[in-house]
């Protein structure tokens, strides 16, 4: 067993001796032990004792094993419920397998066989449920780091999928949706989580270098060559190579490295020696892969080689339910890091928050709430402390749910009043200069719209 704690068992039964019988023989075991006569009392109590396990009769009057099998299966289908047959039933008993039974017994049981399949059967369901834990545990920590969204659901649930195997992935998302955080994840998550987790920004590396910066030189290879190097491959080795920003690889280099995931083997500049090359290939990219395939800016093969699963990060304002969360997140953080006493962040800045565009995503979010909190001289978080300013491209927002004529142009108008506030400092007299209306007409419309 398990564990020390005893274990509960129905038998079920409608003859009194195999009852008495089996009764016994669990009780010399250490099984807690409860029964009934027939299906209909059977059902009755495994919903009143929940037990661990089931010791079914198949040939029962008025409500058979079977039906009584798909009854218990429908309350907790984890439990797991051992048949008891005749020789003559086997056939019947097969079935109750293919129903969910985990197994059967041939009546007279041999004893020492039935307990053995008995905690088995307990043992197995109790693996099963730490498991579940462990999986439903998992899903939470990880809602607390990505968002609570059903769009973040779905993305949690592909990191659990692909984690654990060794397939290439693609990350695609706008700029600050978290790729790169995203990607070491998969790798911490992964059987190669004990060696390197190497990334490469191939942006930022000279199409000239990118060659020797991956795979290596040896030396003399080229004048200044005077040392041997390892590429970031050969770093790797054992562990992922995370290439970020794959959208700026050249032609060249899209070549190359198809052939070295392929072969798994590398040639470093300078050498004439092969080197094999286990490691896992992960991407990150803000362009849609397929599309740039398609014009014939990224190469076909390559694409299908290295997208065995492709995670798609959707932008933050898709997905608005996550603000306040991520809000609340980088708001404590920030007092943690800062030494400030806030207590939280006012109904006015969350509801200019919610309205903003984010095309910086999640950095920006974080940037500007930390701003904020730096900012802030009084105890709450005012639209006043929020710079909305910095990559913001308000010709391109919309608004967020479908709006009355009427109710489009007043959130327009409280959402101008805010931006200017903001931008002032929140200095009424020259927001009401940059929108061009009365201090009078400005103080008004503050009040109208509960603006702080």
């Amino acid at each position: 067993m398990r564990s020390a704690v005893k274990r509960k068992v129905l038998v079920v039964d409608d003859d009194g001796d195999v009852r008495a019988m089996l009764l016994g023989v669990l009780k010399d075991e250490g099984f807690f032990t409860t029964e009934a006569i027939d299906g209909a009392g059977a059902v009755e109590l495994f919903r009143d004792v929940l037990p661990d396990a089931v010791l079914l009769d198949l040939n029962m009057p008025s409500m058979g094993g079977i039906e009584t099998l798909h009854e218990i299966k429908r309350i907790a289908r984890n439990v797991p419920v051992i048949i008891l047959t005749g020789f003559g039933d086997i056939p019947t008993a097969v079935e109750a397998i293919k129903s969910g039974a985990y197994d059967f017994c041939v009546k007279p049981p041999d004893f020492n066989k039935l307990i053995i399949t008995l905690r088995r059967a307990i043992e197995m369901k109790e693996l099963e449920e730490e498991v579940k834990r462990a999986h439903t545990a998992l899903e939470l920590s990880q809602e607390g780091i990505f968002g609570k969204s059903g769009a973040m659901r779905k993305v949690i649930q592909q990191i659990n999928q692909v984690a654990g195997t060794d397939f290439s992935v693609i990350i695609q998302g706008e700029t600050g949706t978290g790729k790169s955080y995203i990607a070491g994840v998969l790798h911490s998550m992964s059987k190669r989580a004990s060696n390197p987790f190497v990334r490469v920004d191939i942006g930022l590396i000279p199409d000239p270098l990118a060659e020797s910066e991956l795979f290596g030189y040896r030396k003399g290879a080229f004048t200044g060559a005077d040392r041997n190097k390892f590429g970031y491959f050969e770093s790797a080795r054992g562990g992922t190579v995370f290439v970020d920003e794959l959208e700026n690889m050249s032609p060249y280099m899209q070549s190359k490295l198809l052939t070295a995931i392929e072969k798994k083997e590398i040639y470093p500049l300078g050498s004439t020696n092969l080197v094999n090359i286990d490691v896992r290939f992960i991407a990150a990219t803000n362009k849609d892969l397929k599309s740039s395939v398609g014009k014939g800016l990224f190469r076909e093969d390559l694409f299908y080689r290295i997208g065995e699963f492709i995670i798609t990060l959707p932008p933050l304002r898709e997905r608005r339910e996550d603000i306040p969360f991520f809000t609340q997140k980088f708001f404590l953080e920030a007092c943690d890091e800062l030494q400030k006493q806030i207590r939280g962040i006012s109904d006015g800045a969350l509801a200019l928050l919610m309205q903003h565009a984010w095309y910086g995503n999640i950095r920006e979010l974080k940037n500007v709430i930390r701003r904020a909190v730096l900012l802030a001289n009084t105890d709450m978080i005012k639209p006043v402390h929020l710079d909305l300013t910095a990559g913001c491209r308000p010709e391109e927002e919309a608004p967020v749910v479908p709006l009355s004529l009427k109710d489009s142009v007043r959130e327009l108008e409280r959402t101008r009043i805010q931006e200017a506030l903001v931008r002032t400092r929140g200095n009424k007299t020259k927001a009401a200069e940059i929108l061009r209306i009365s201090y009078k007409n400005m103080s008004d419309k503050i009040r109208e719209y509960g603006i702080e």
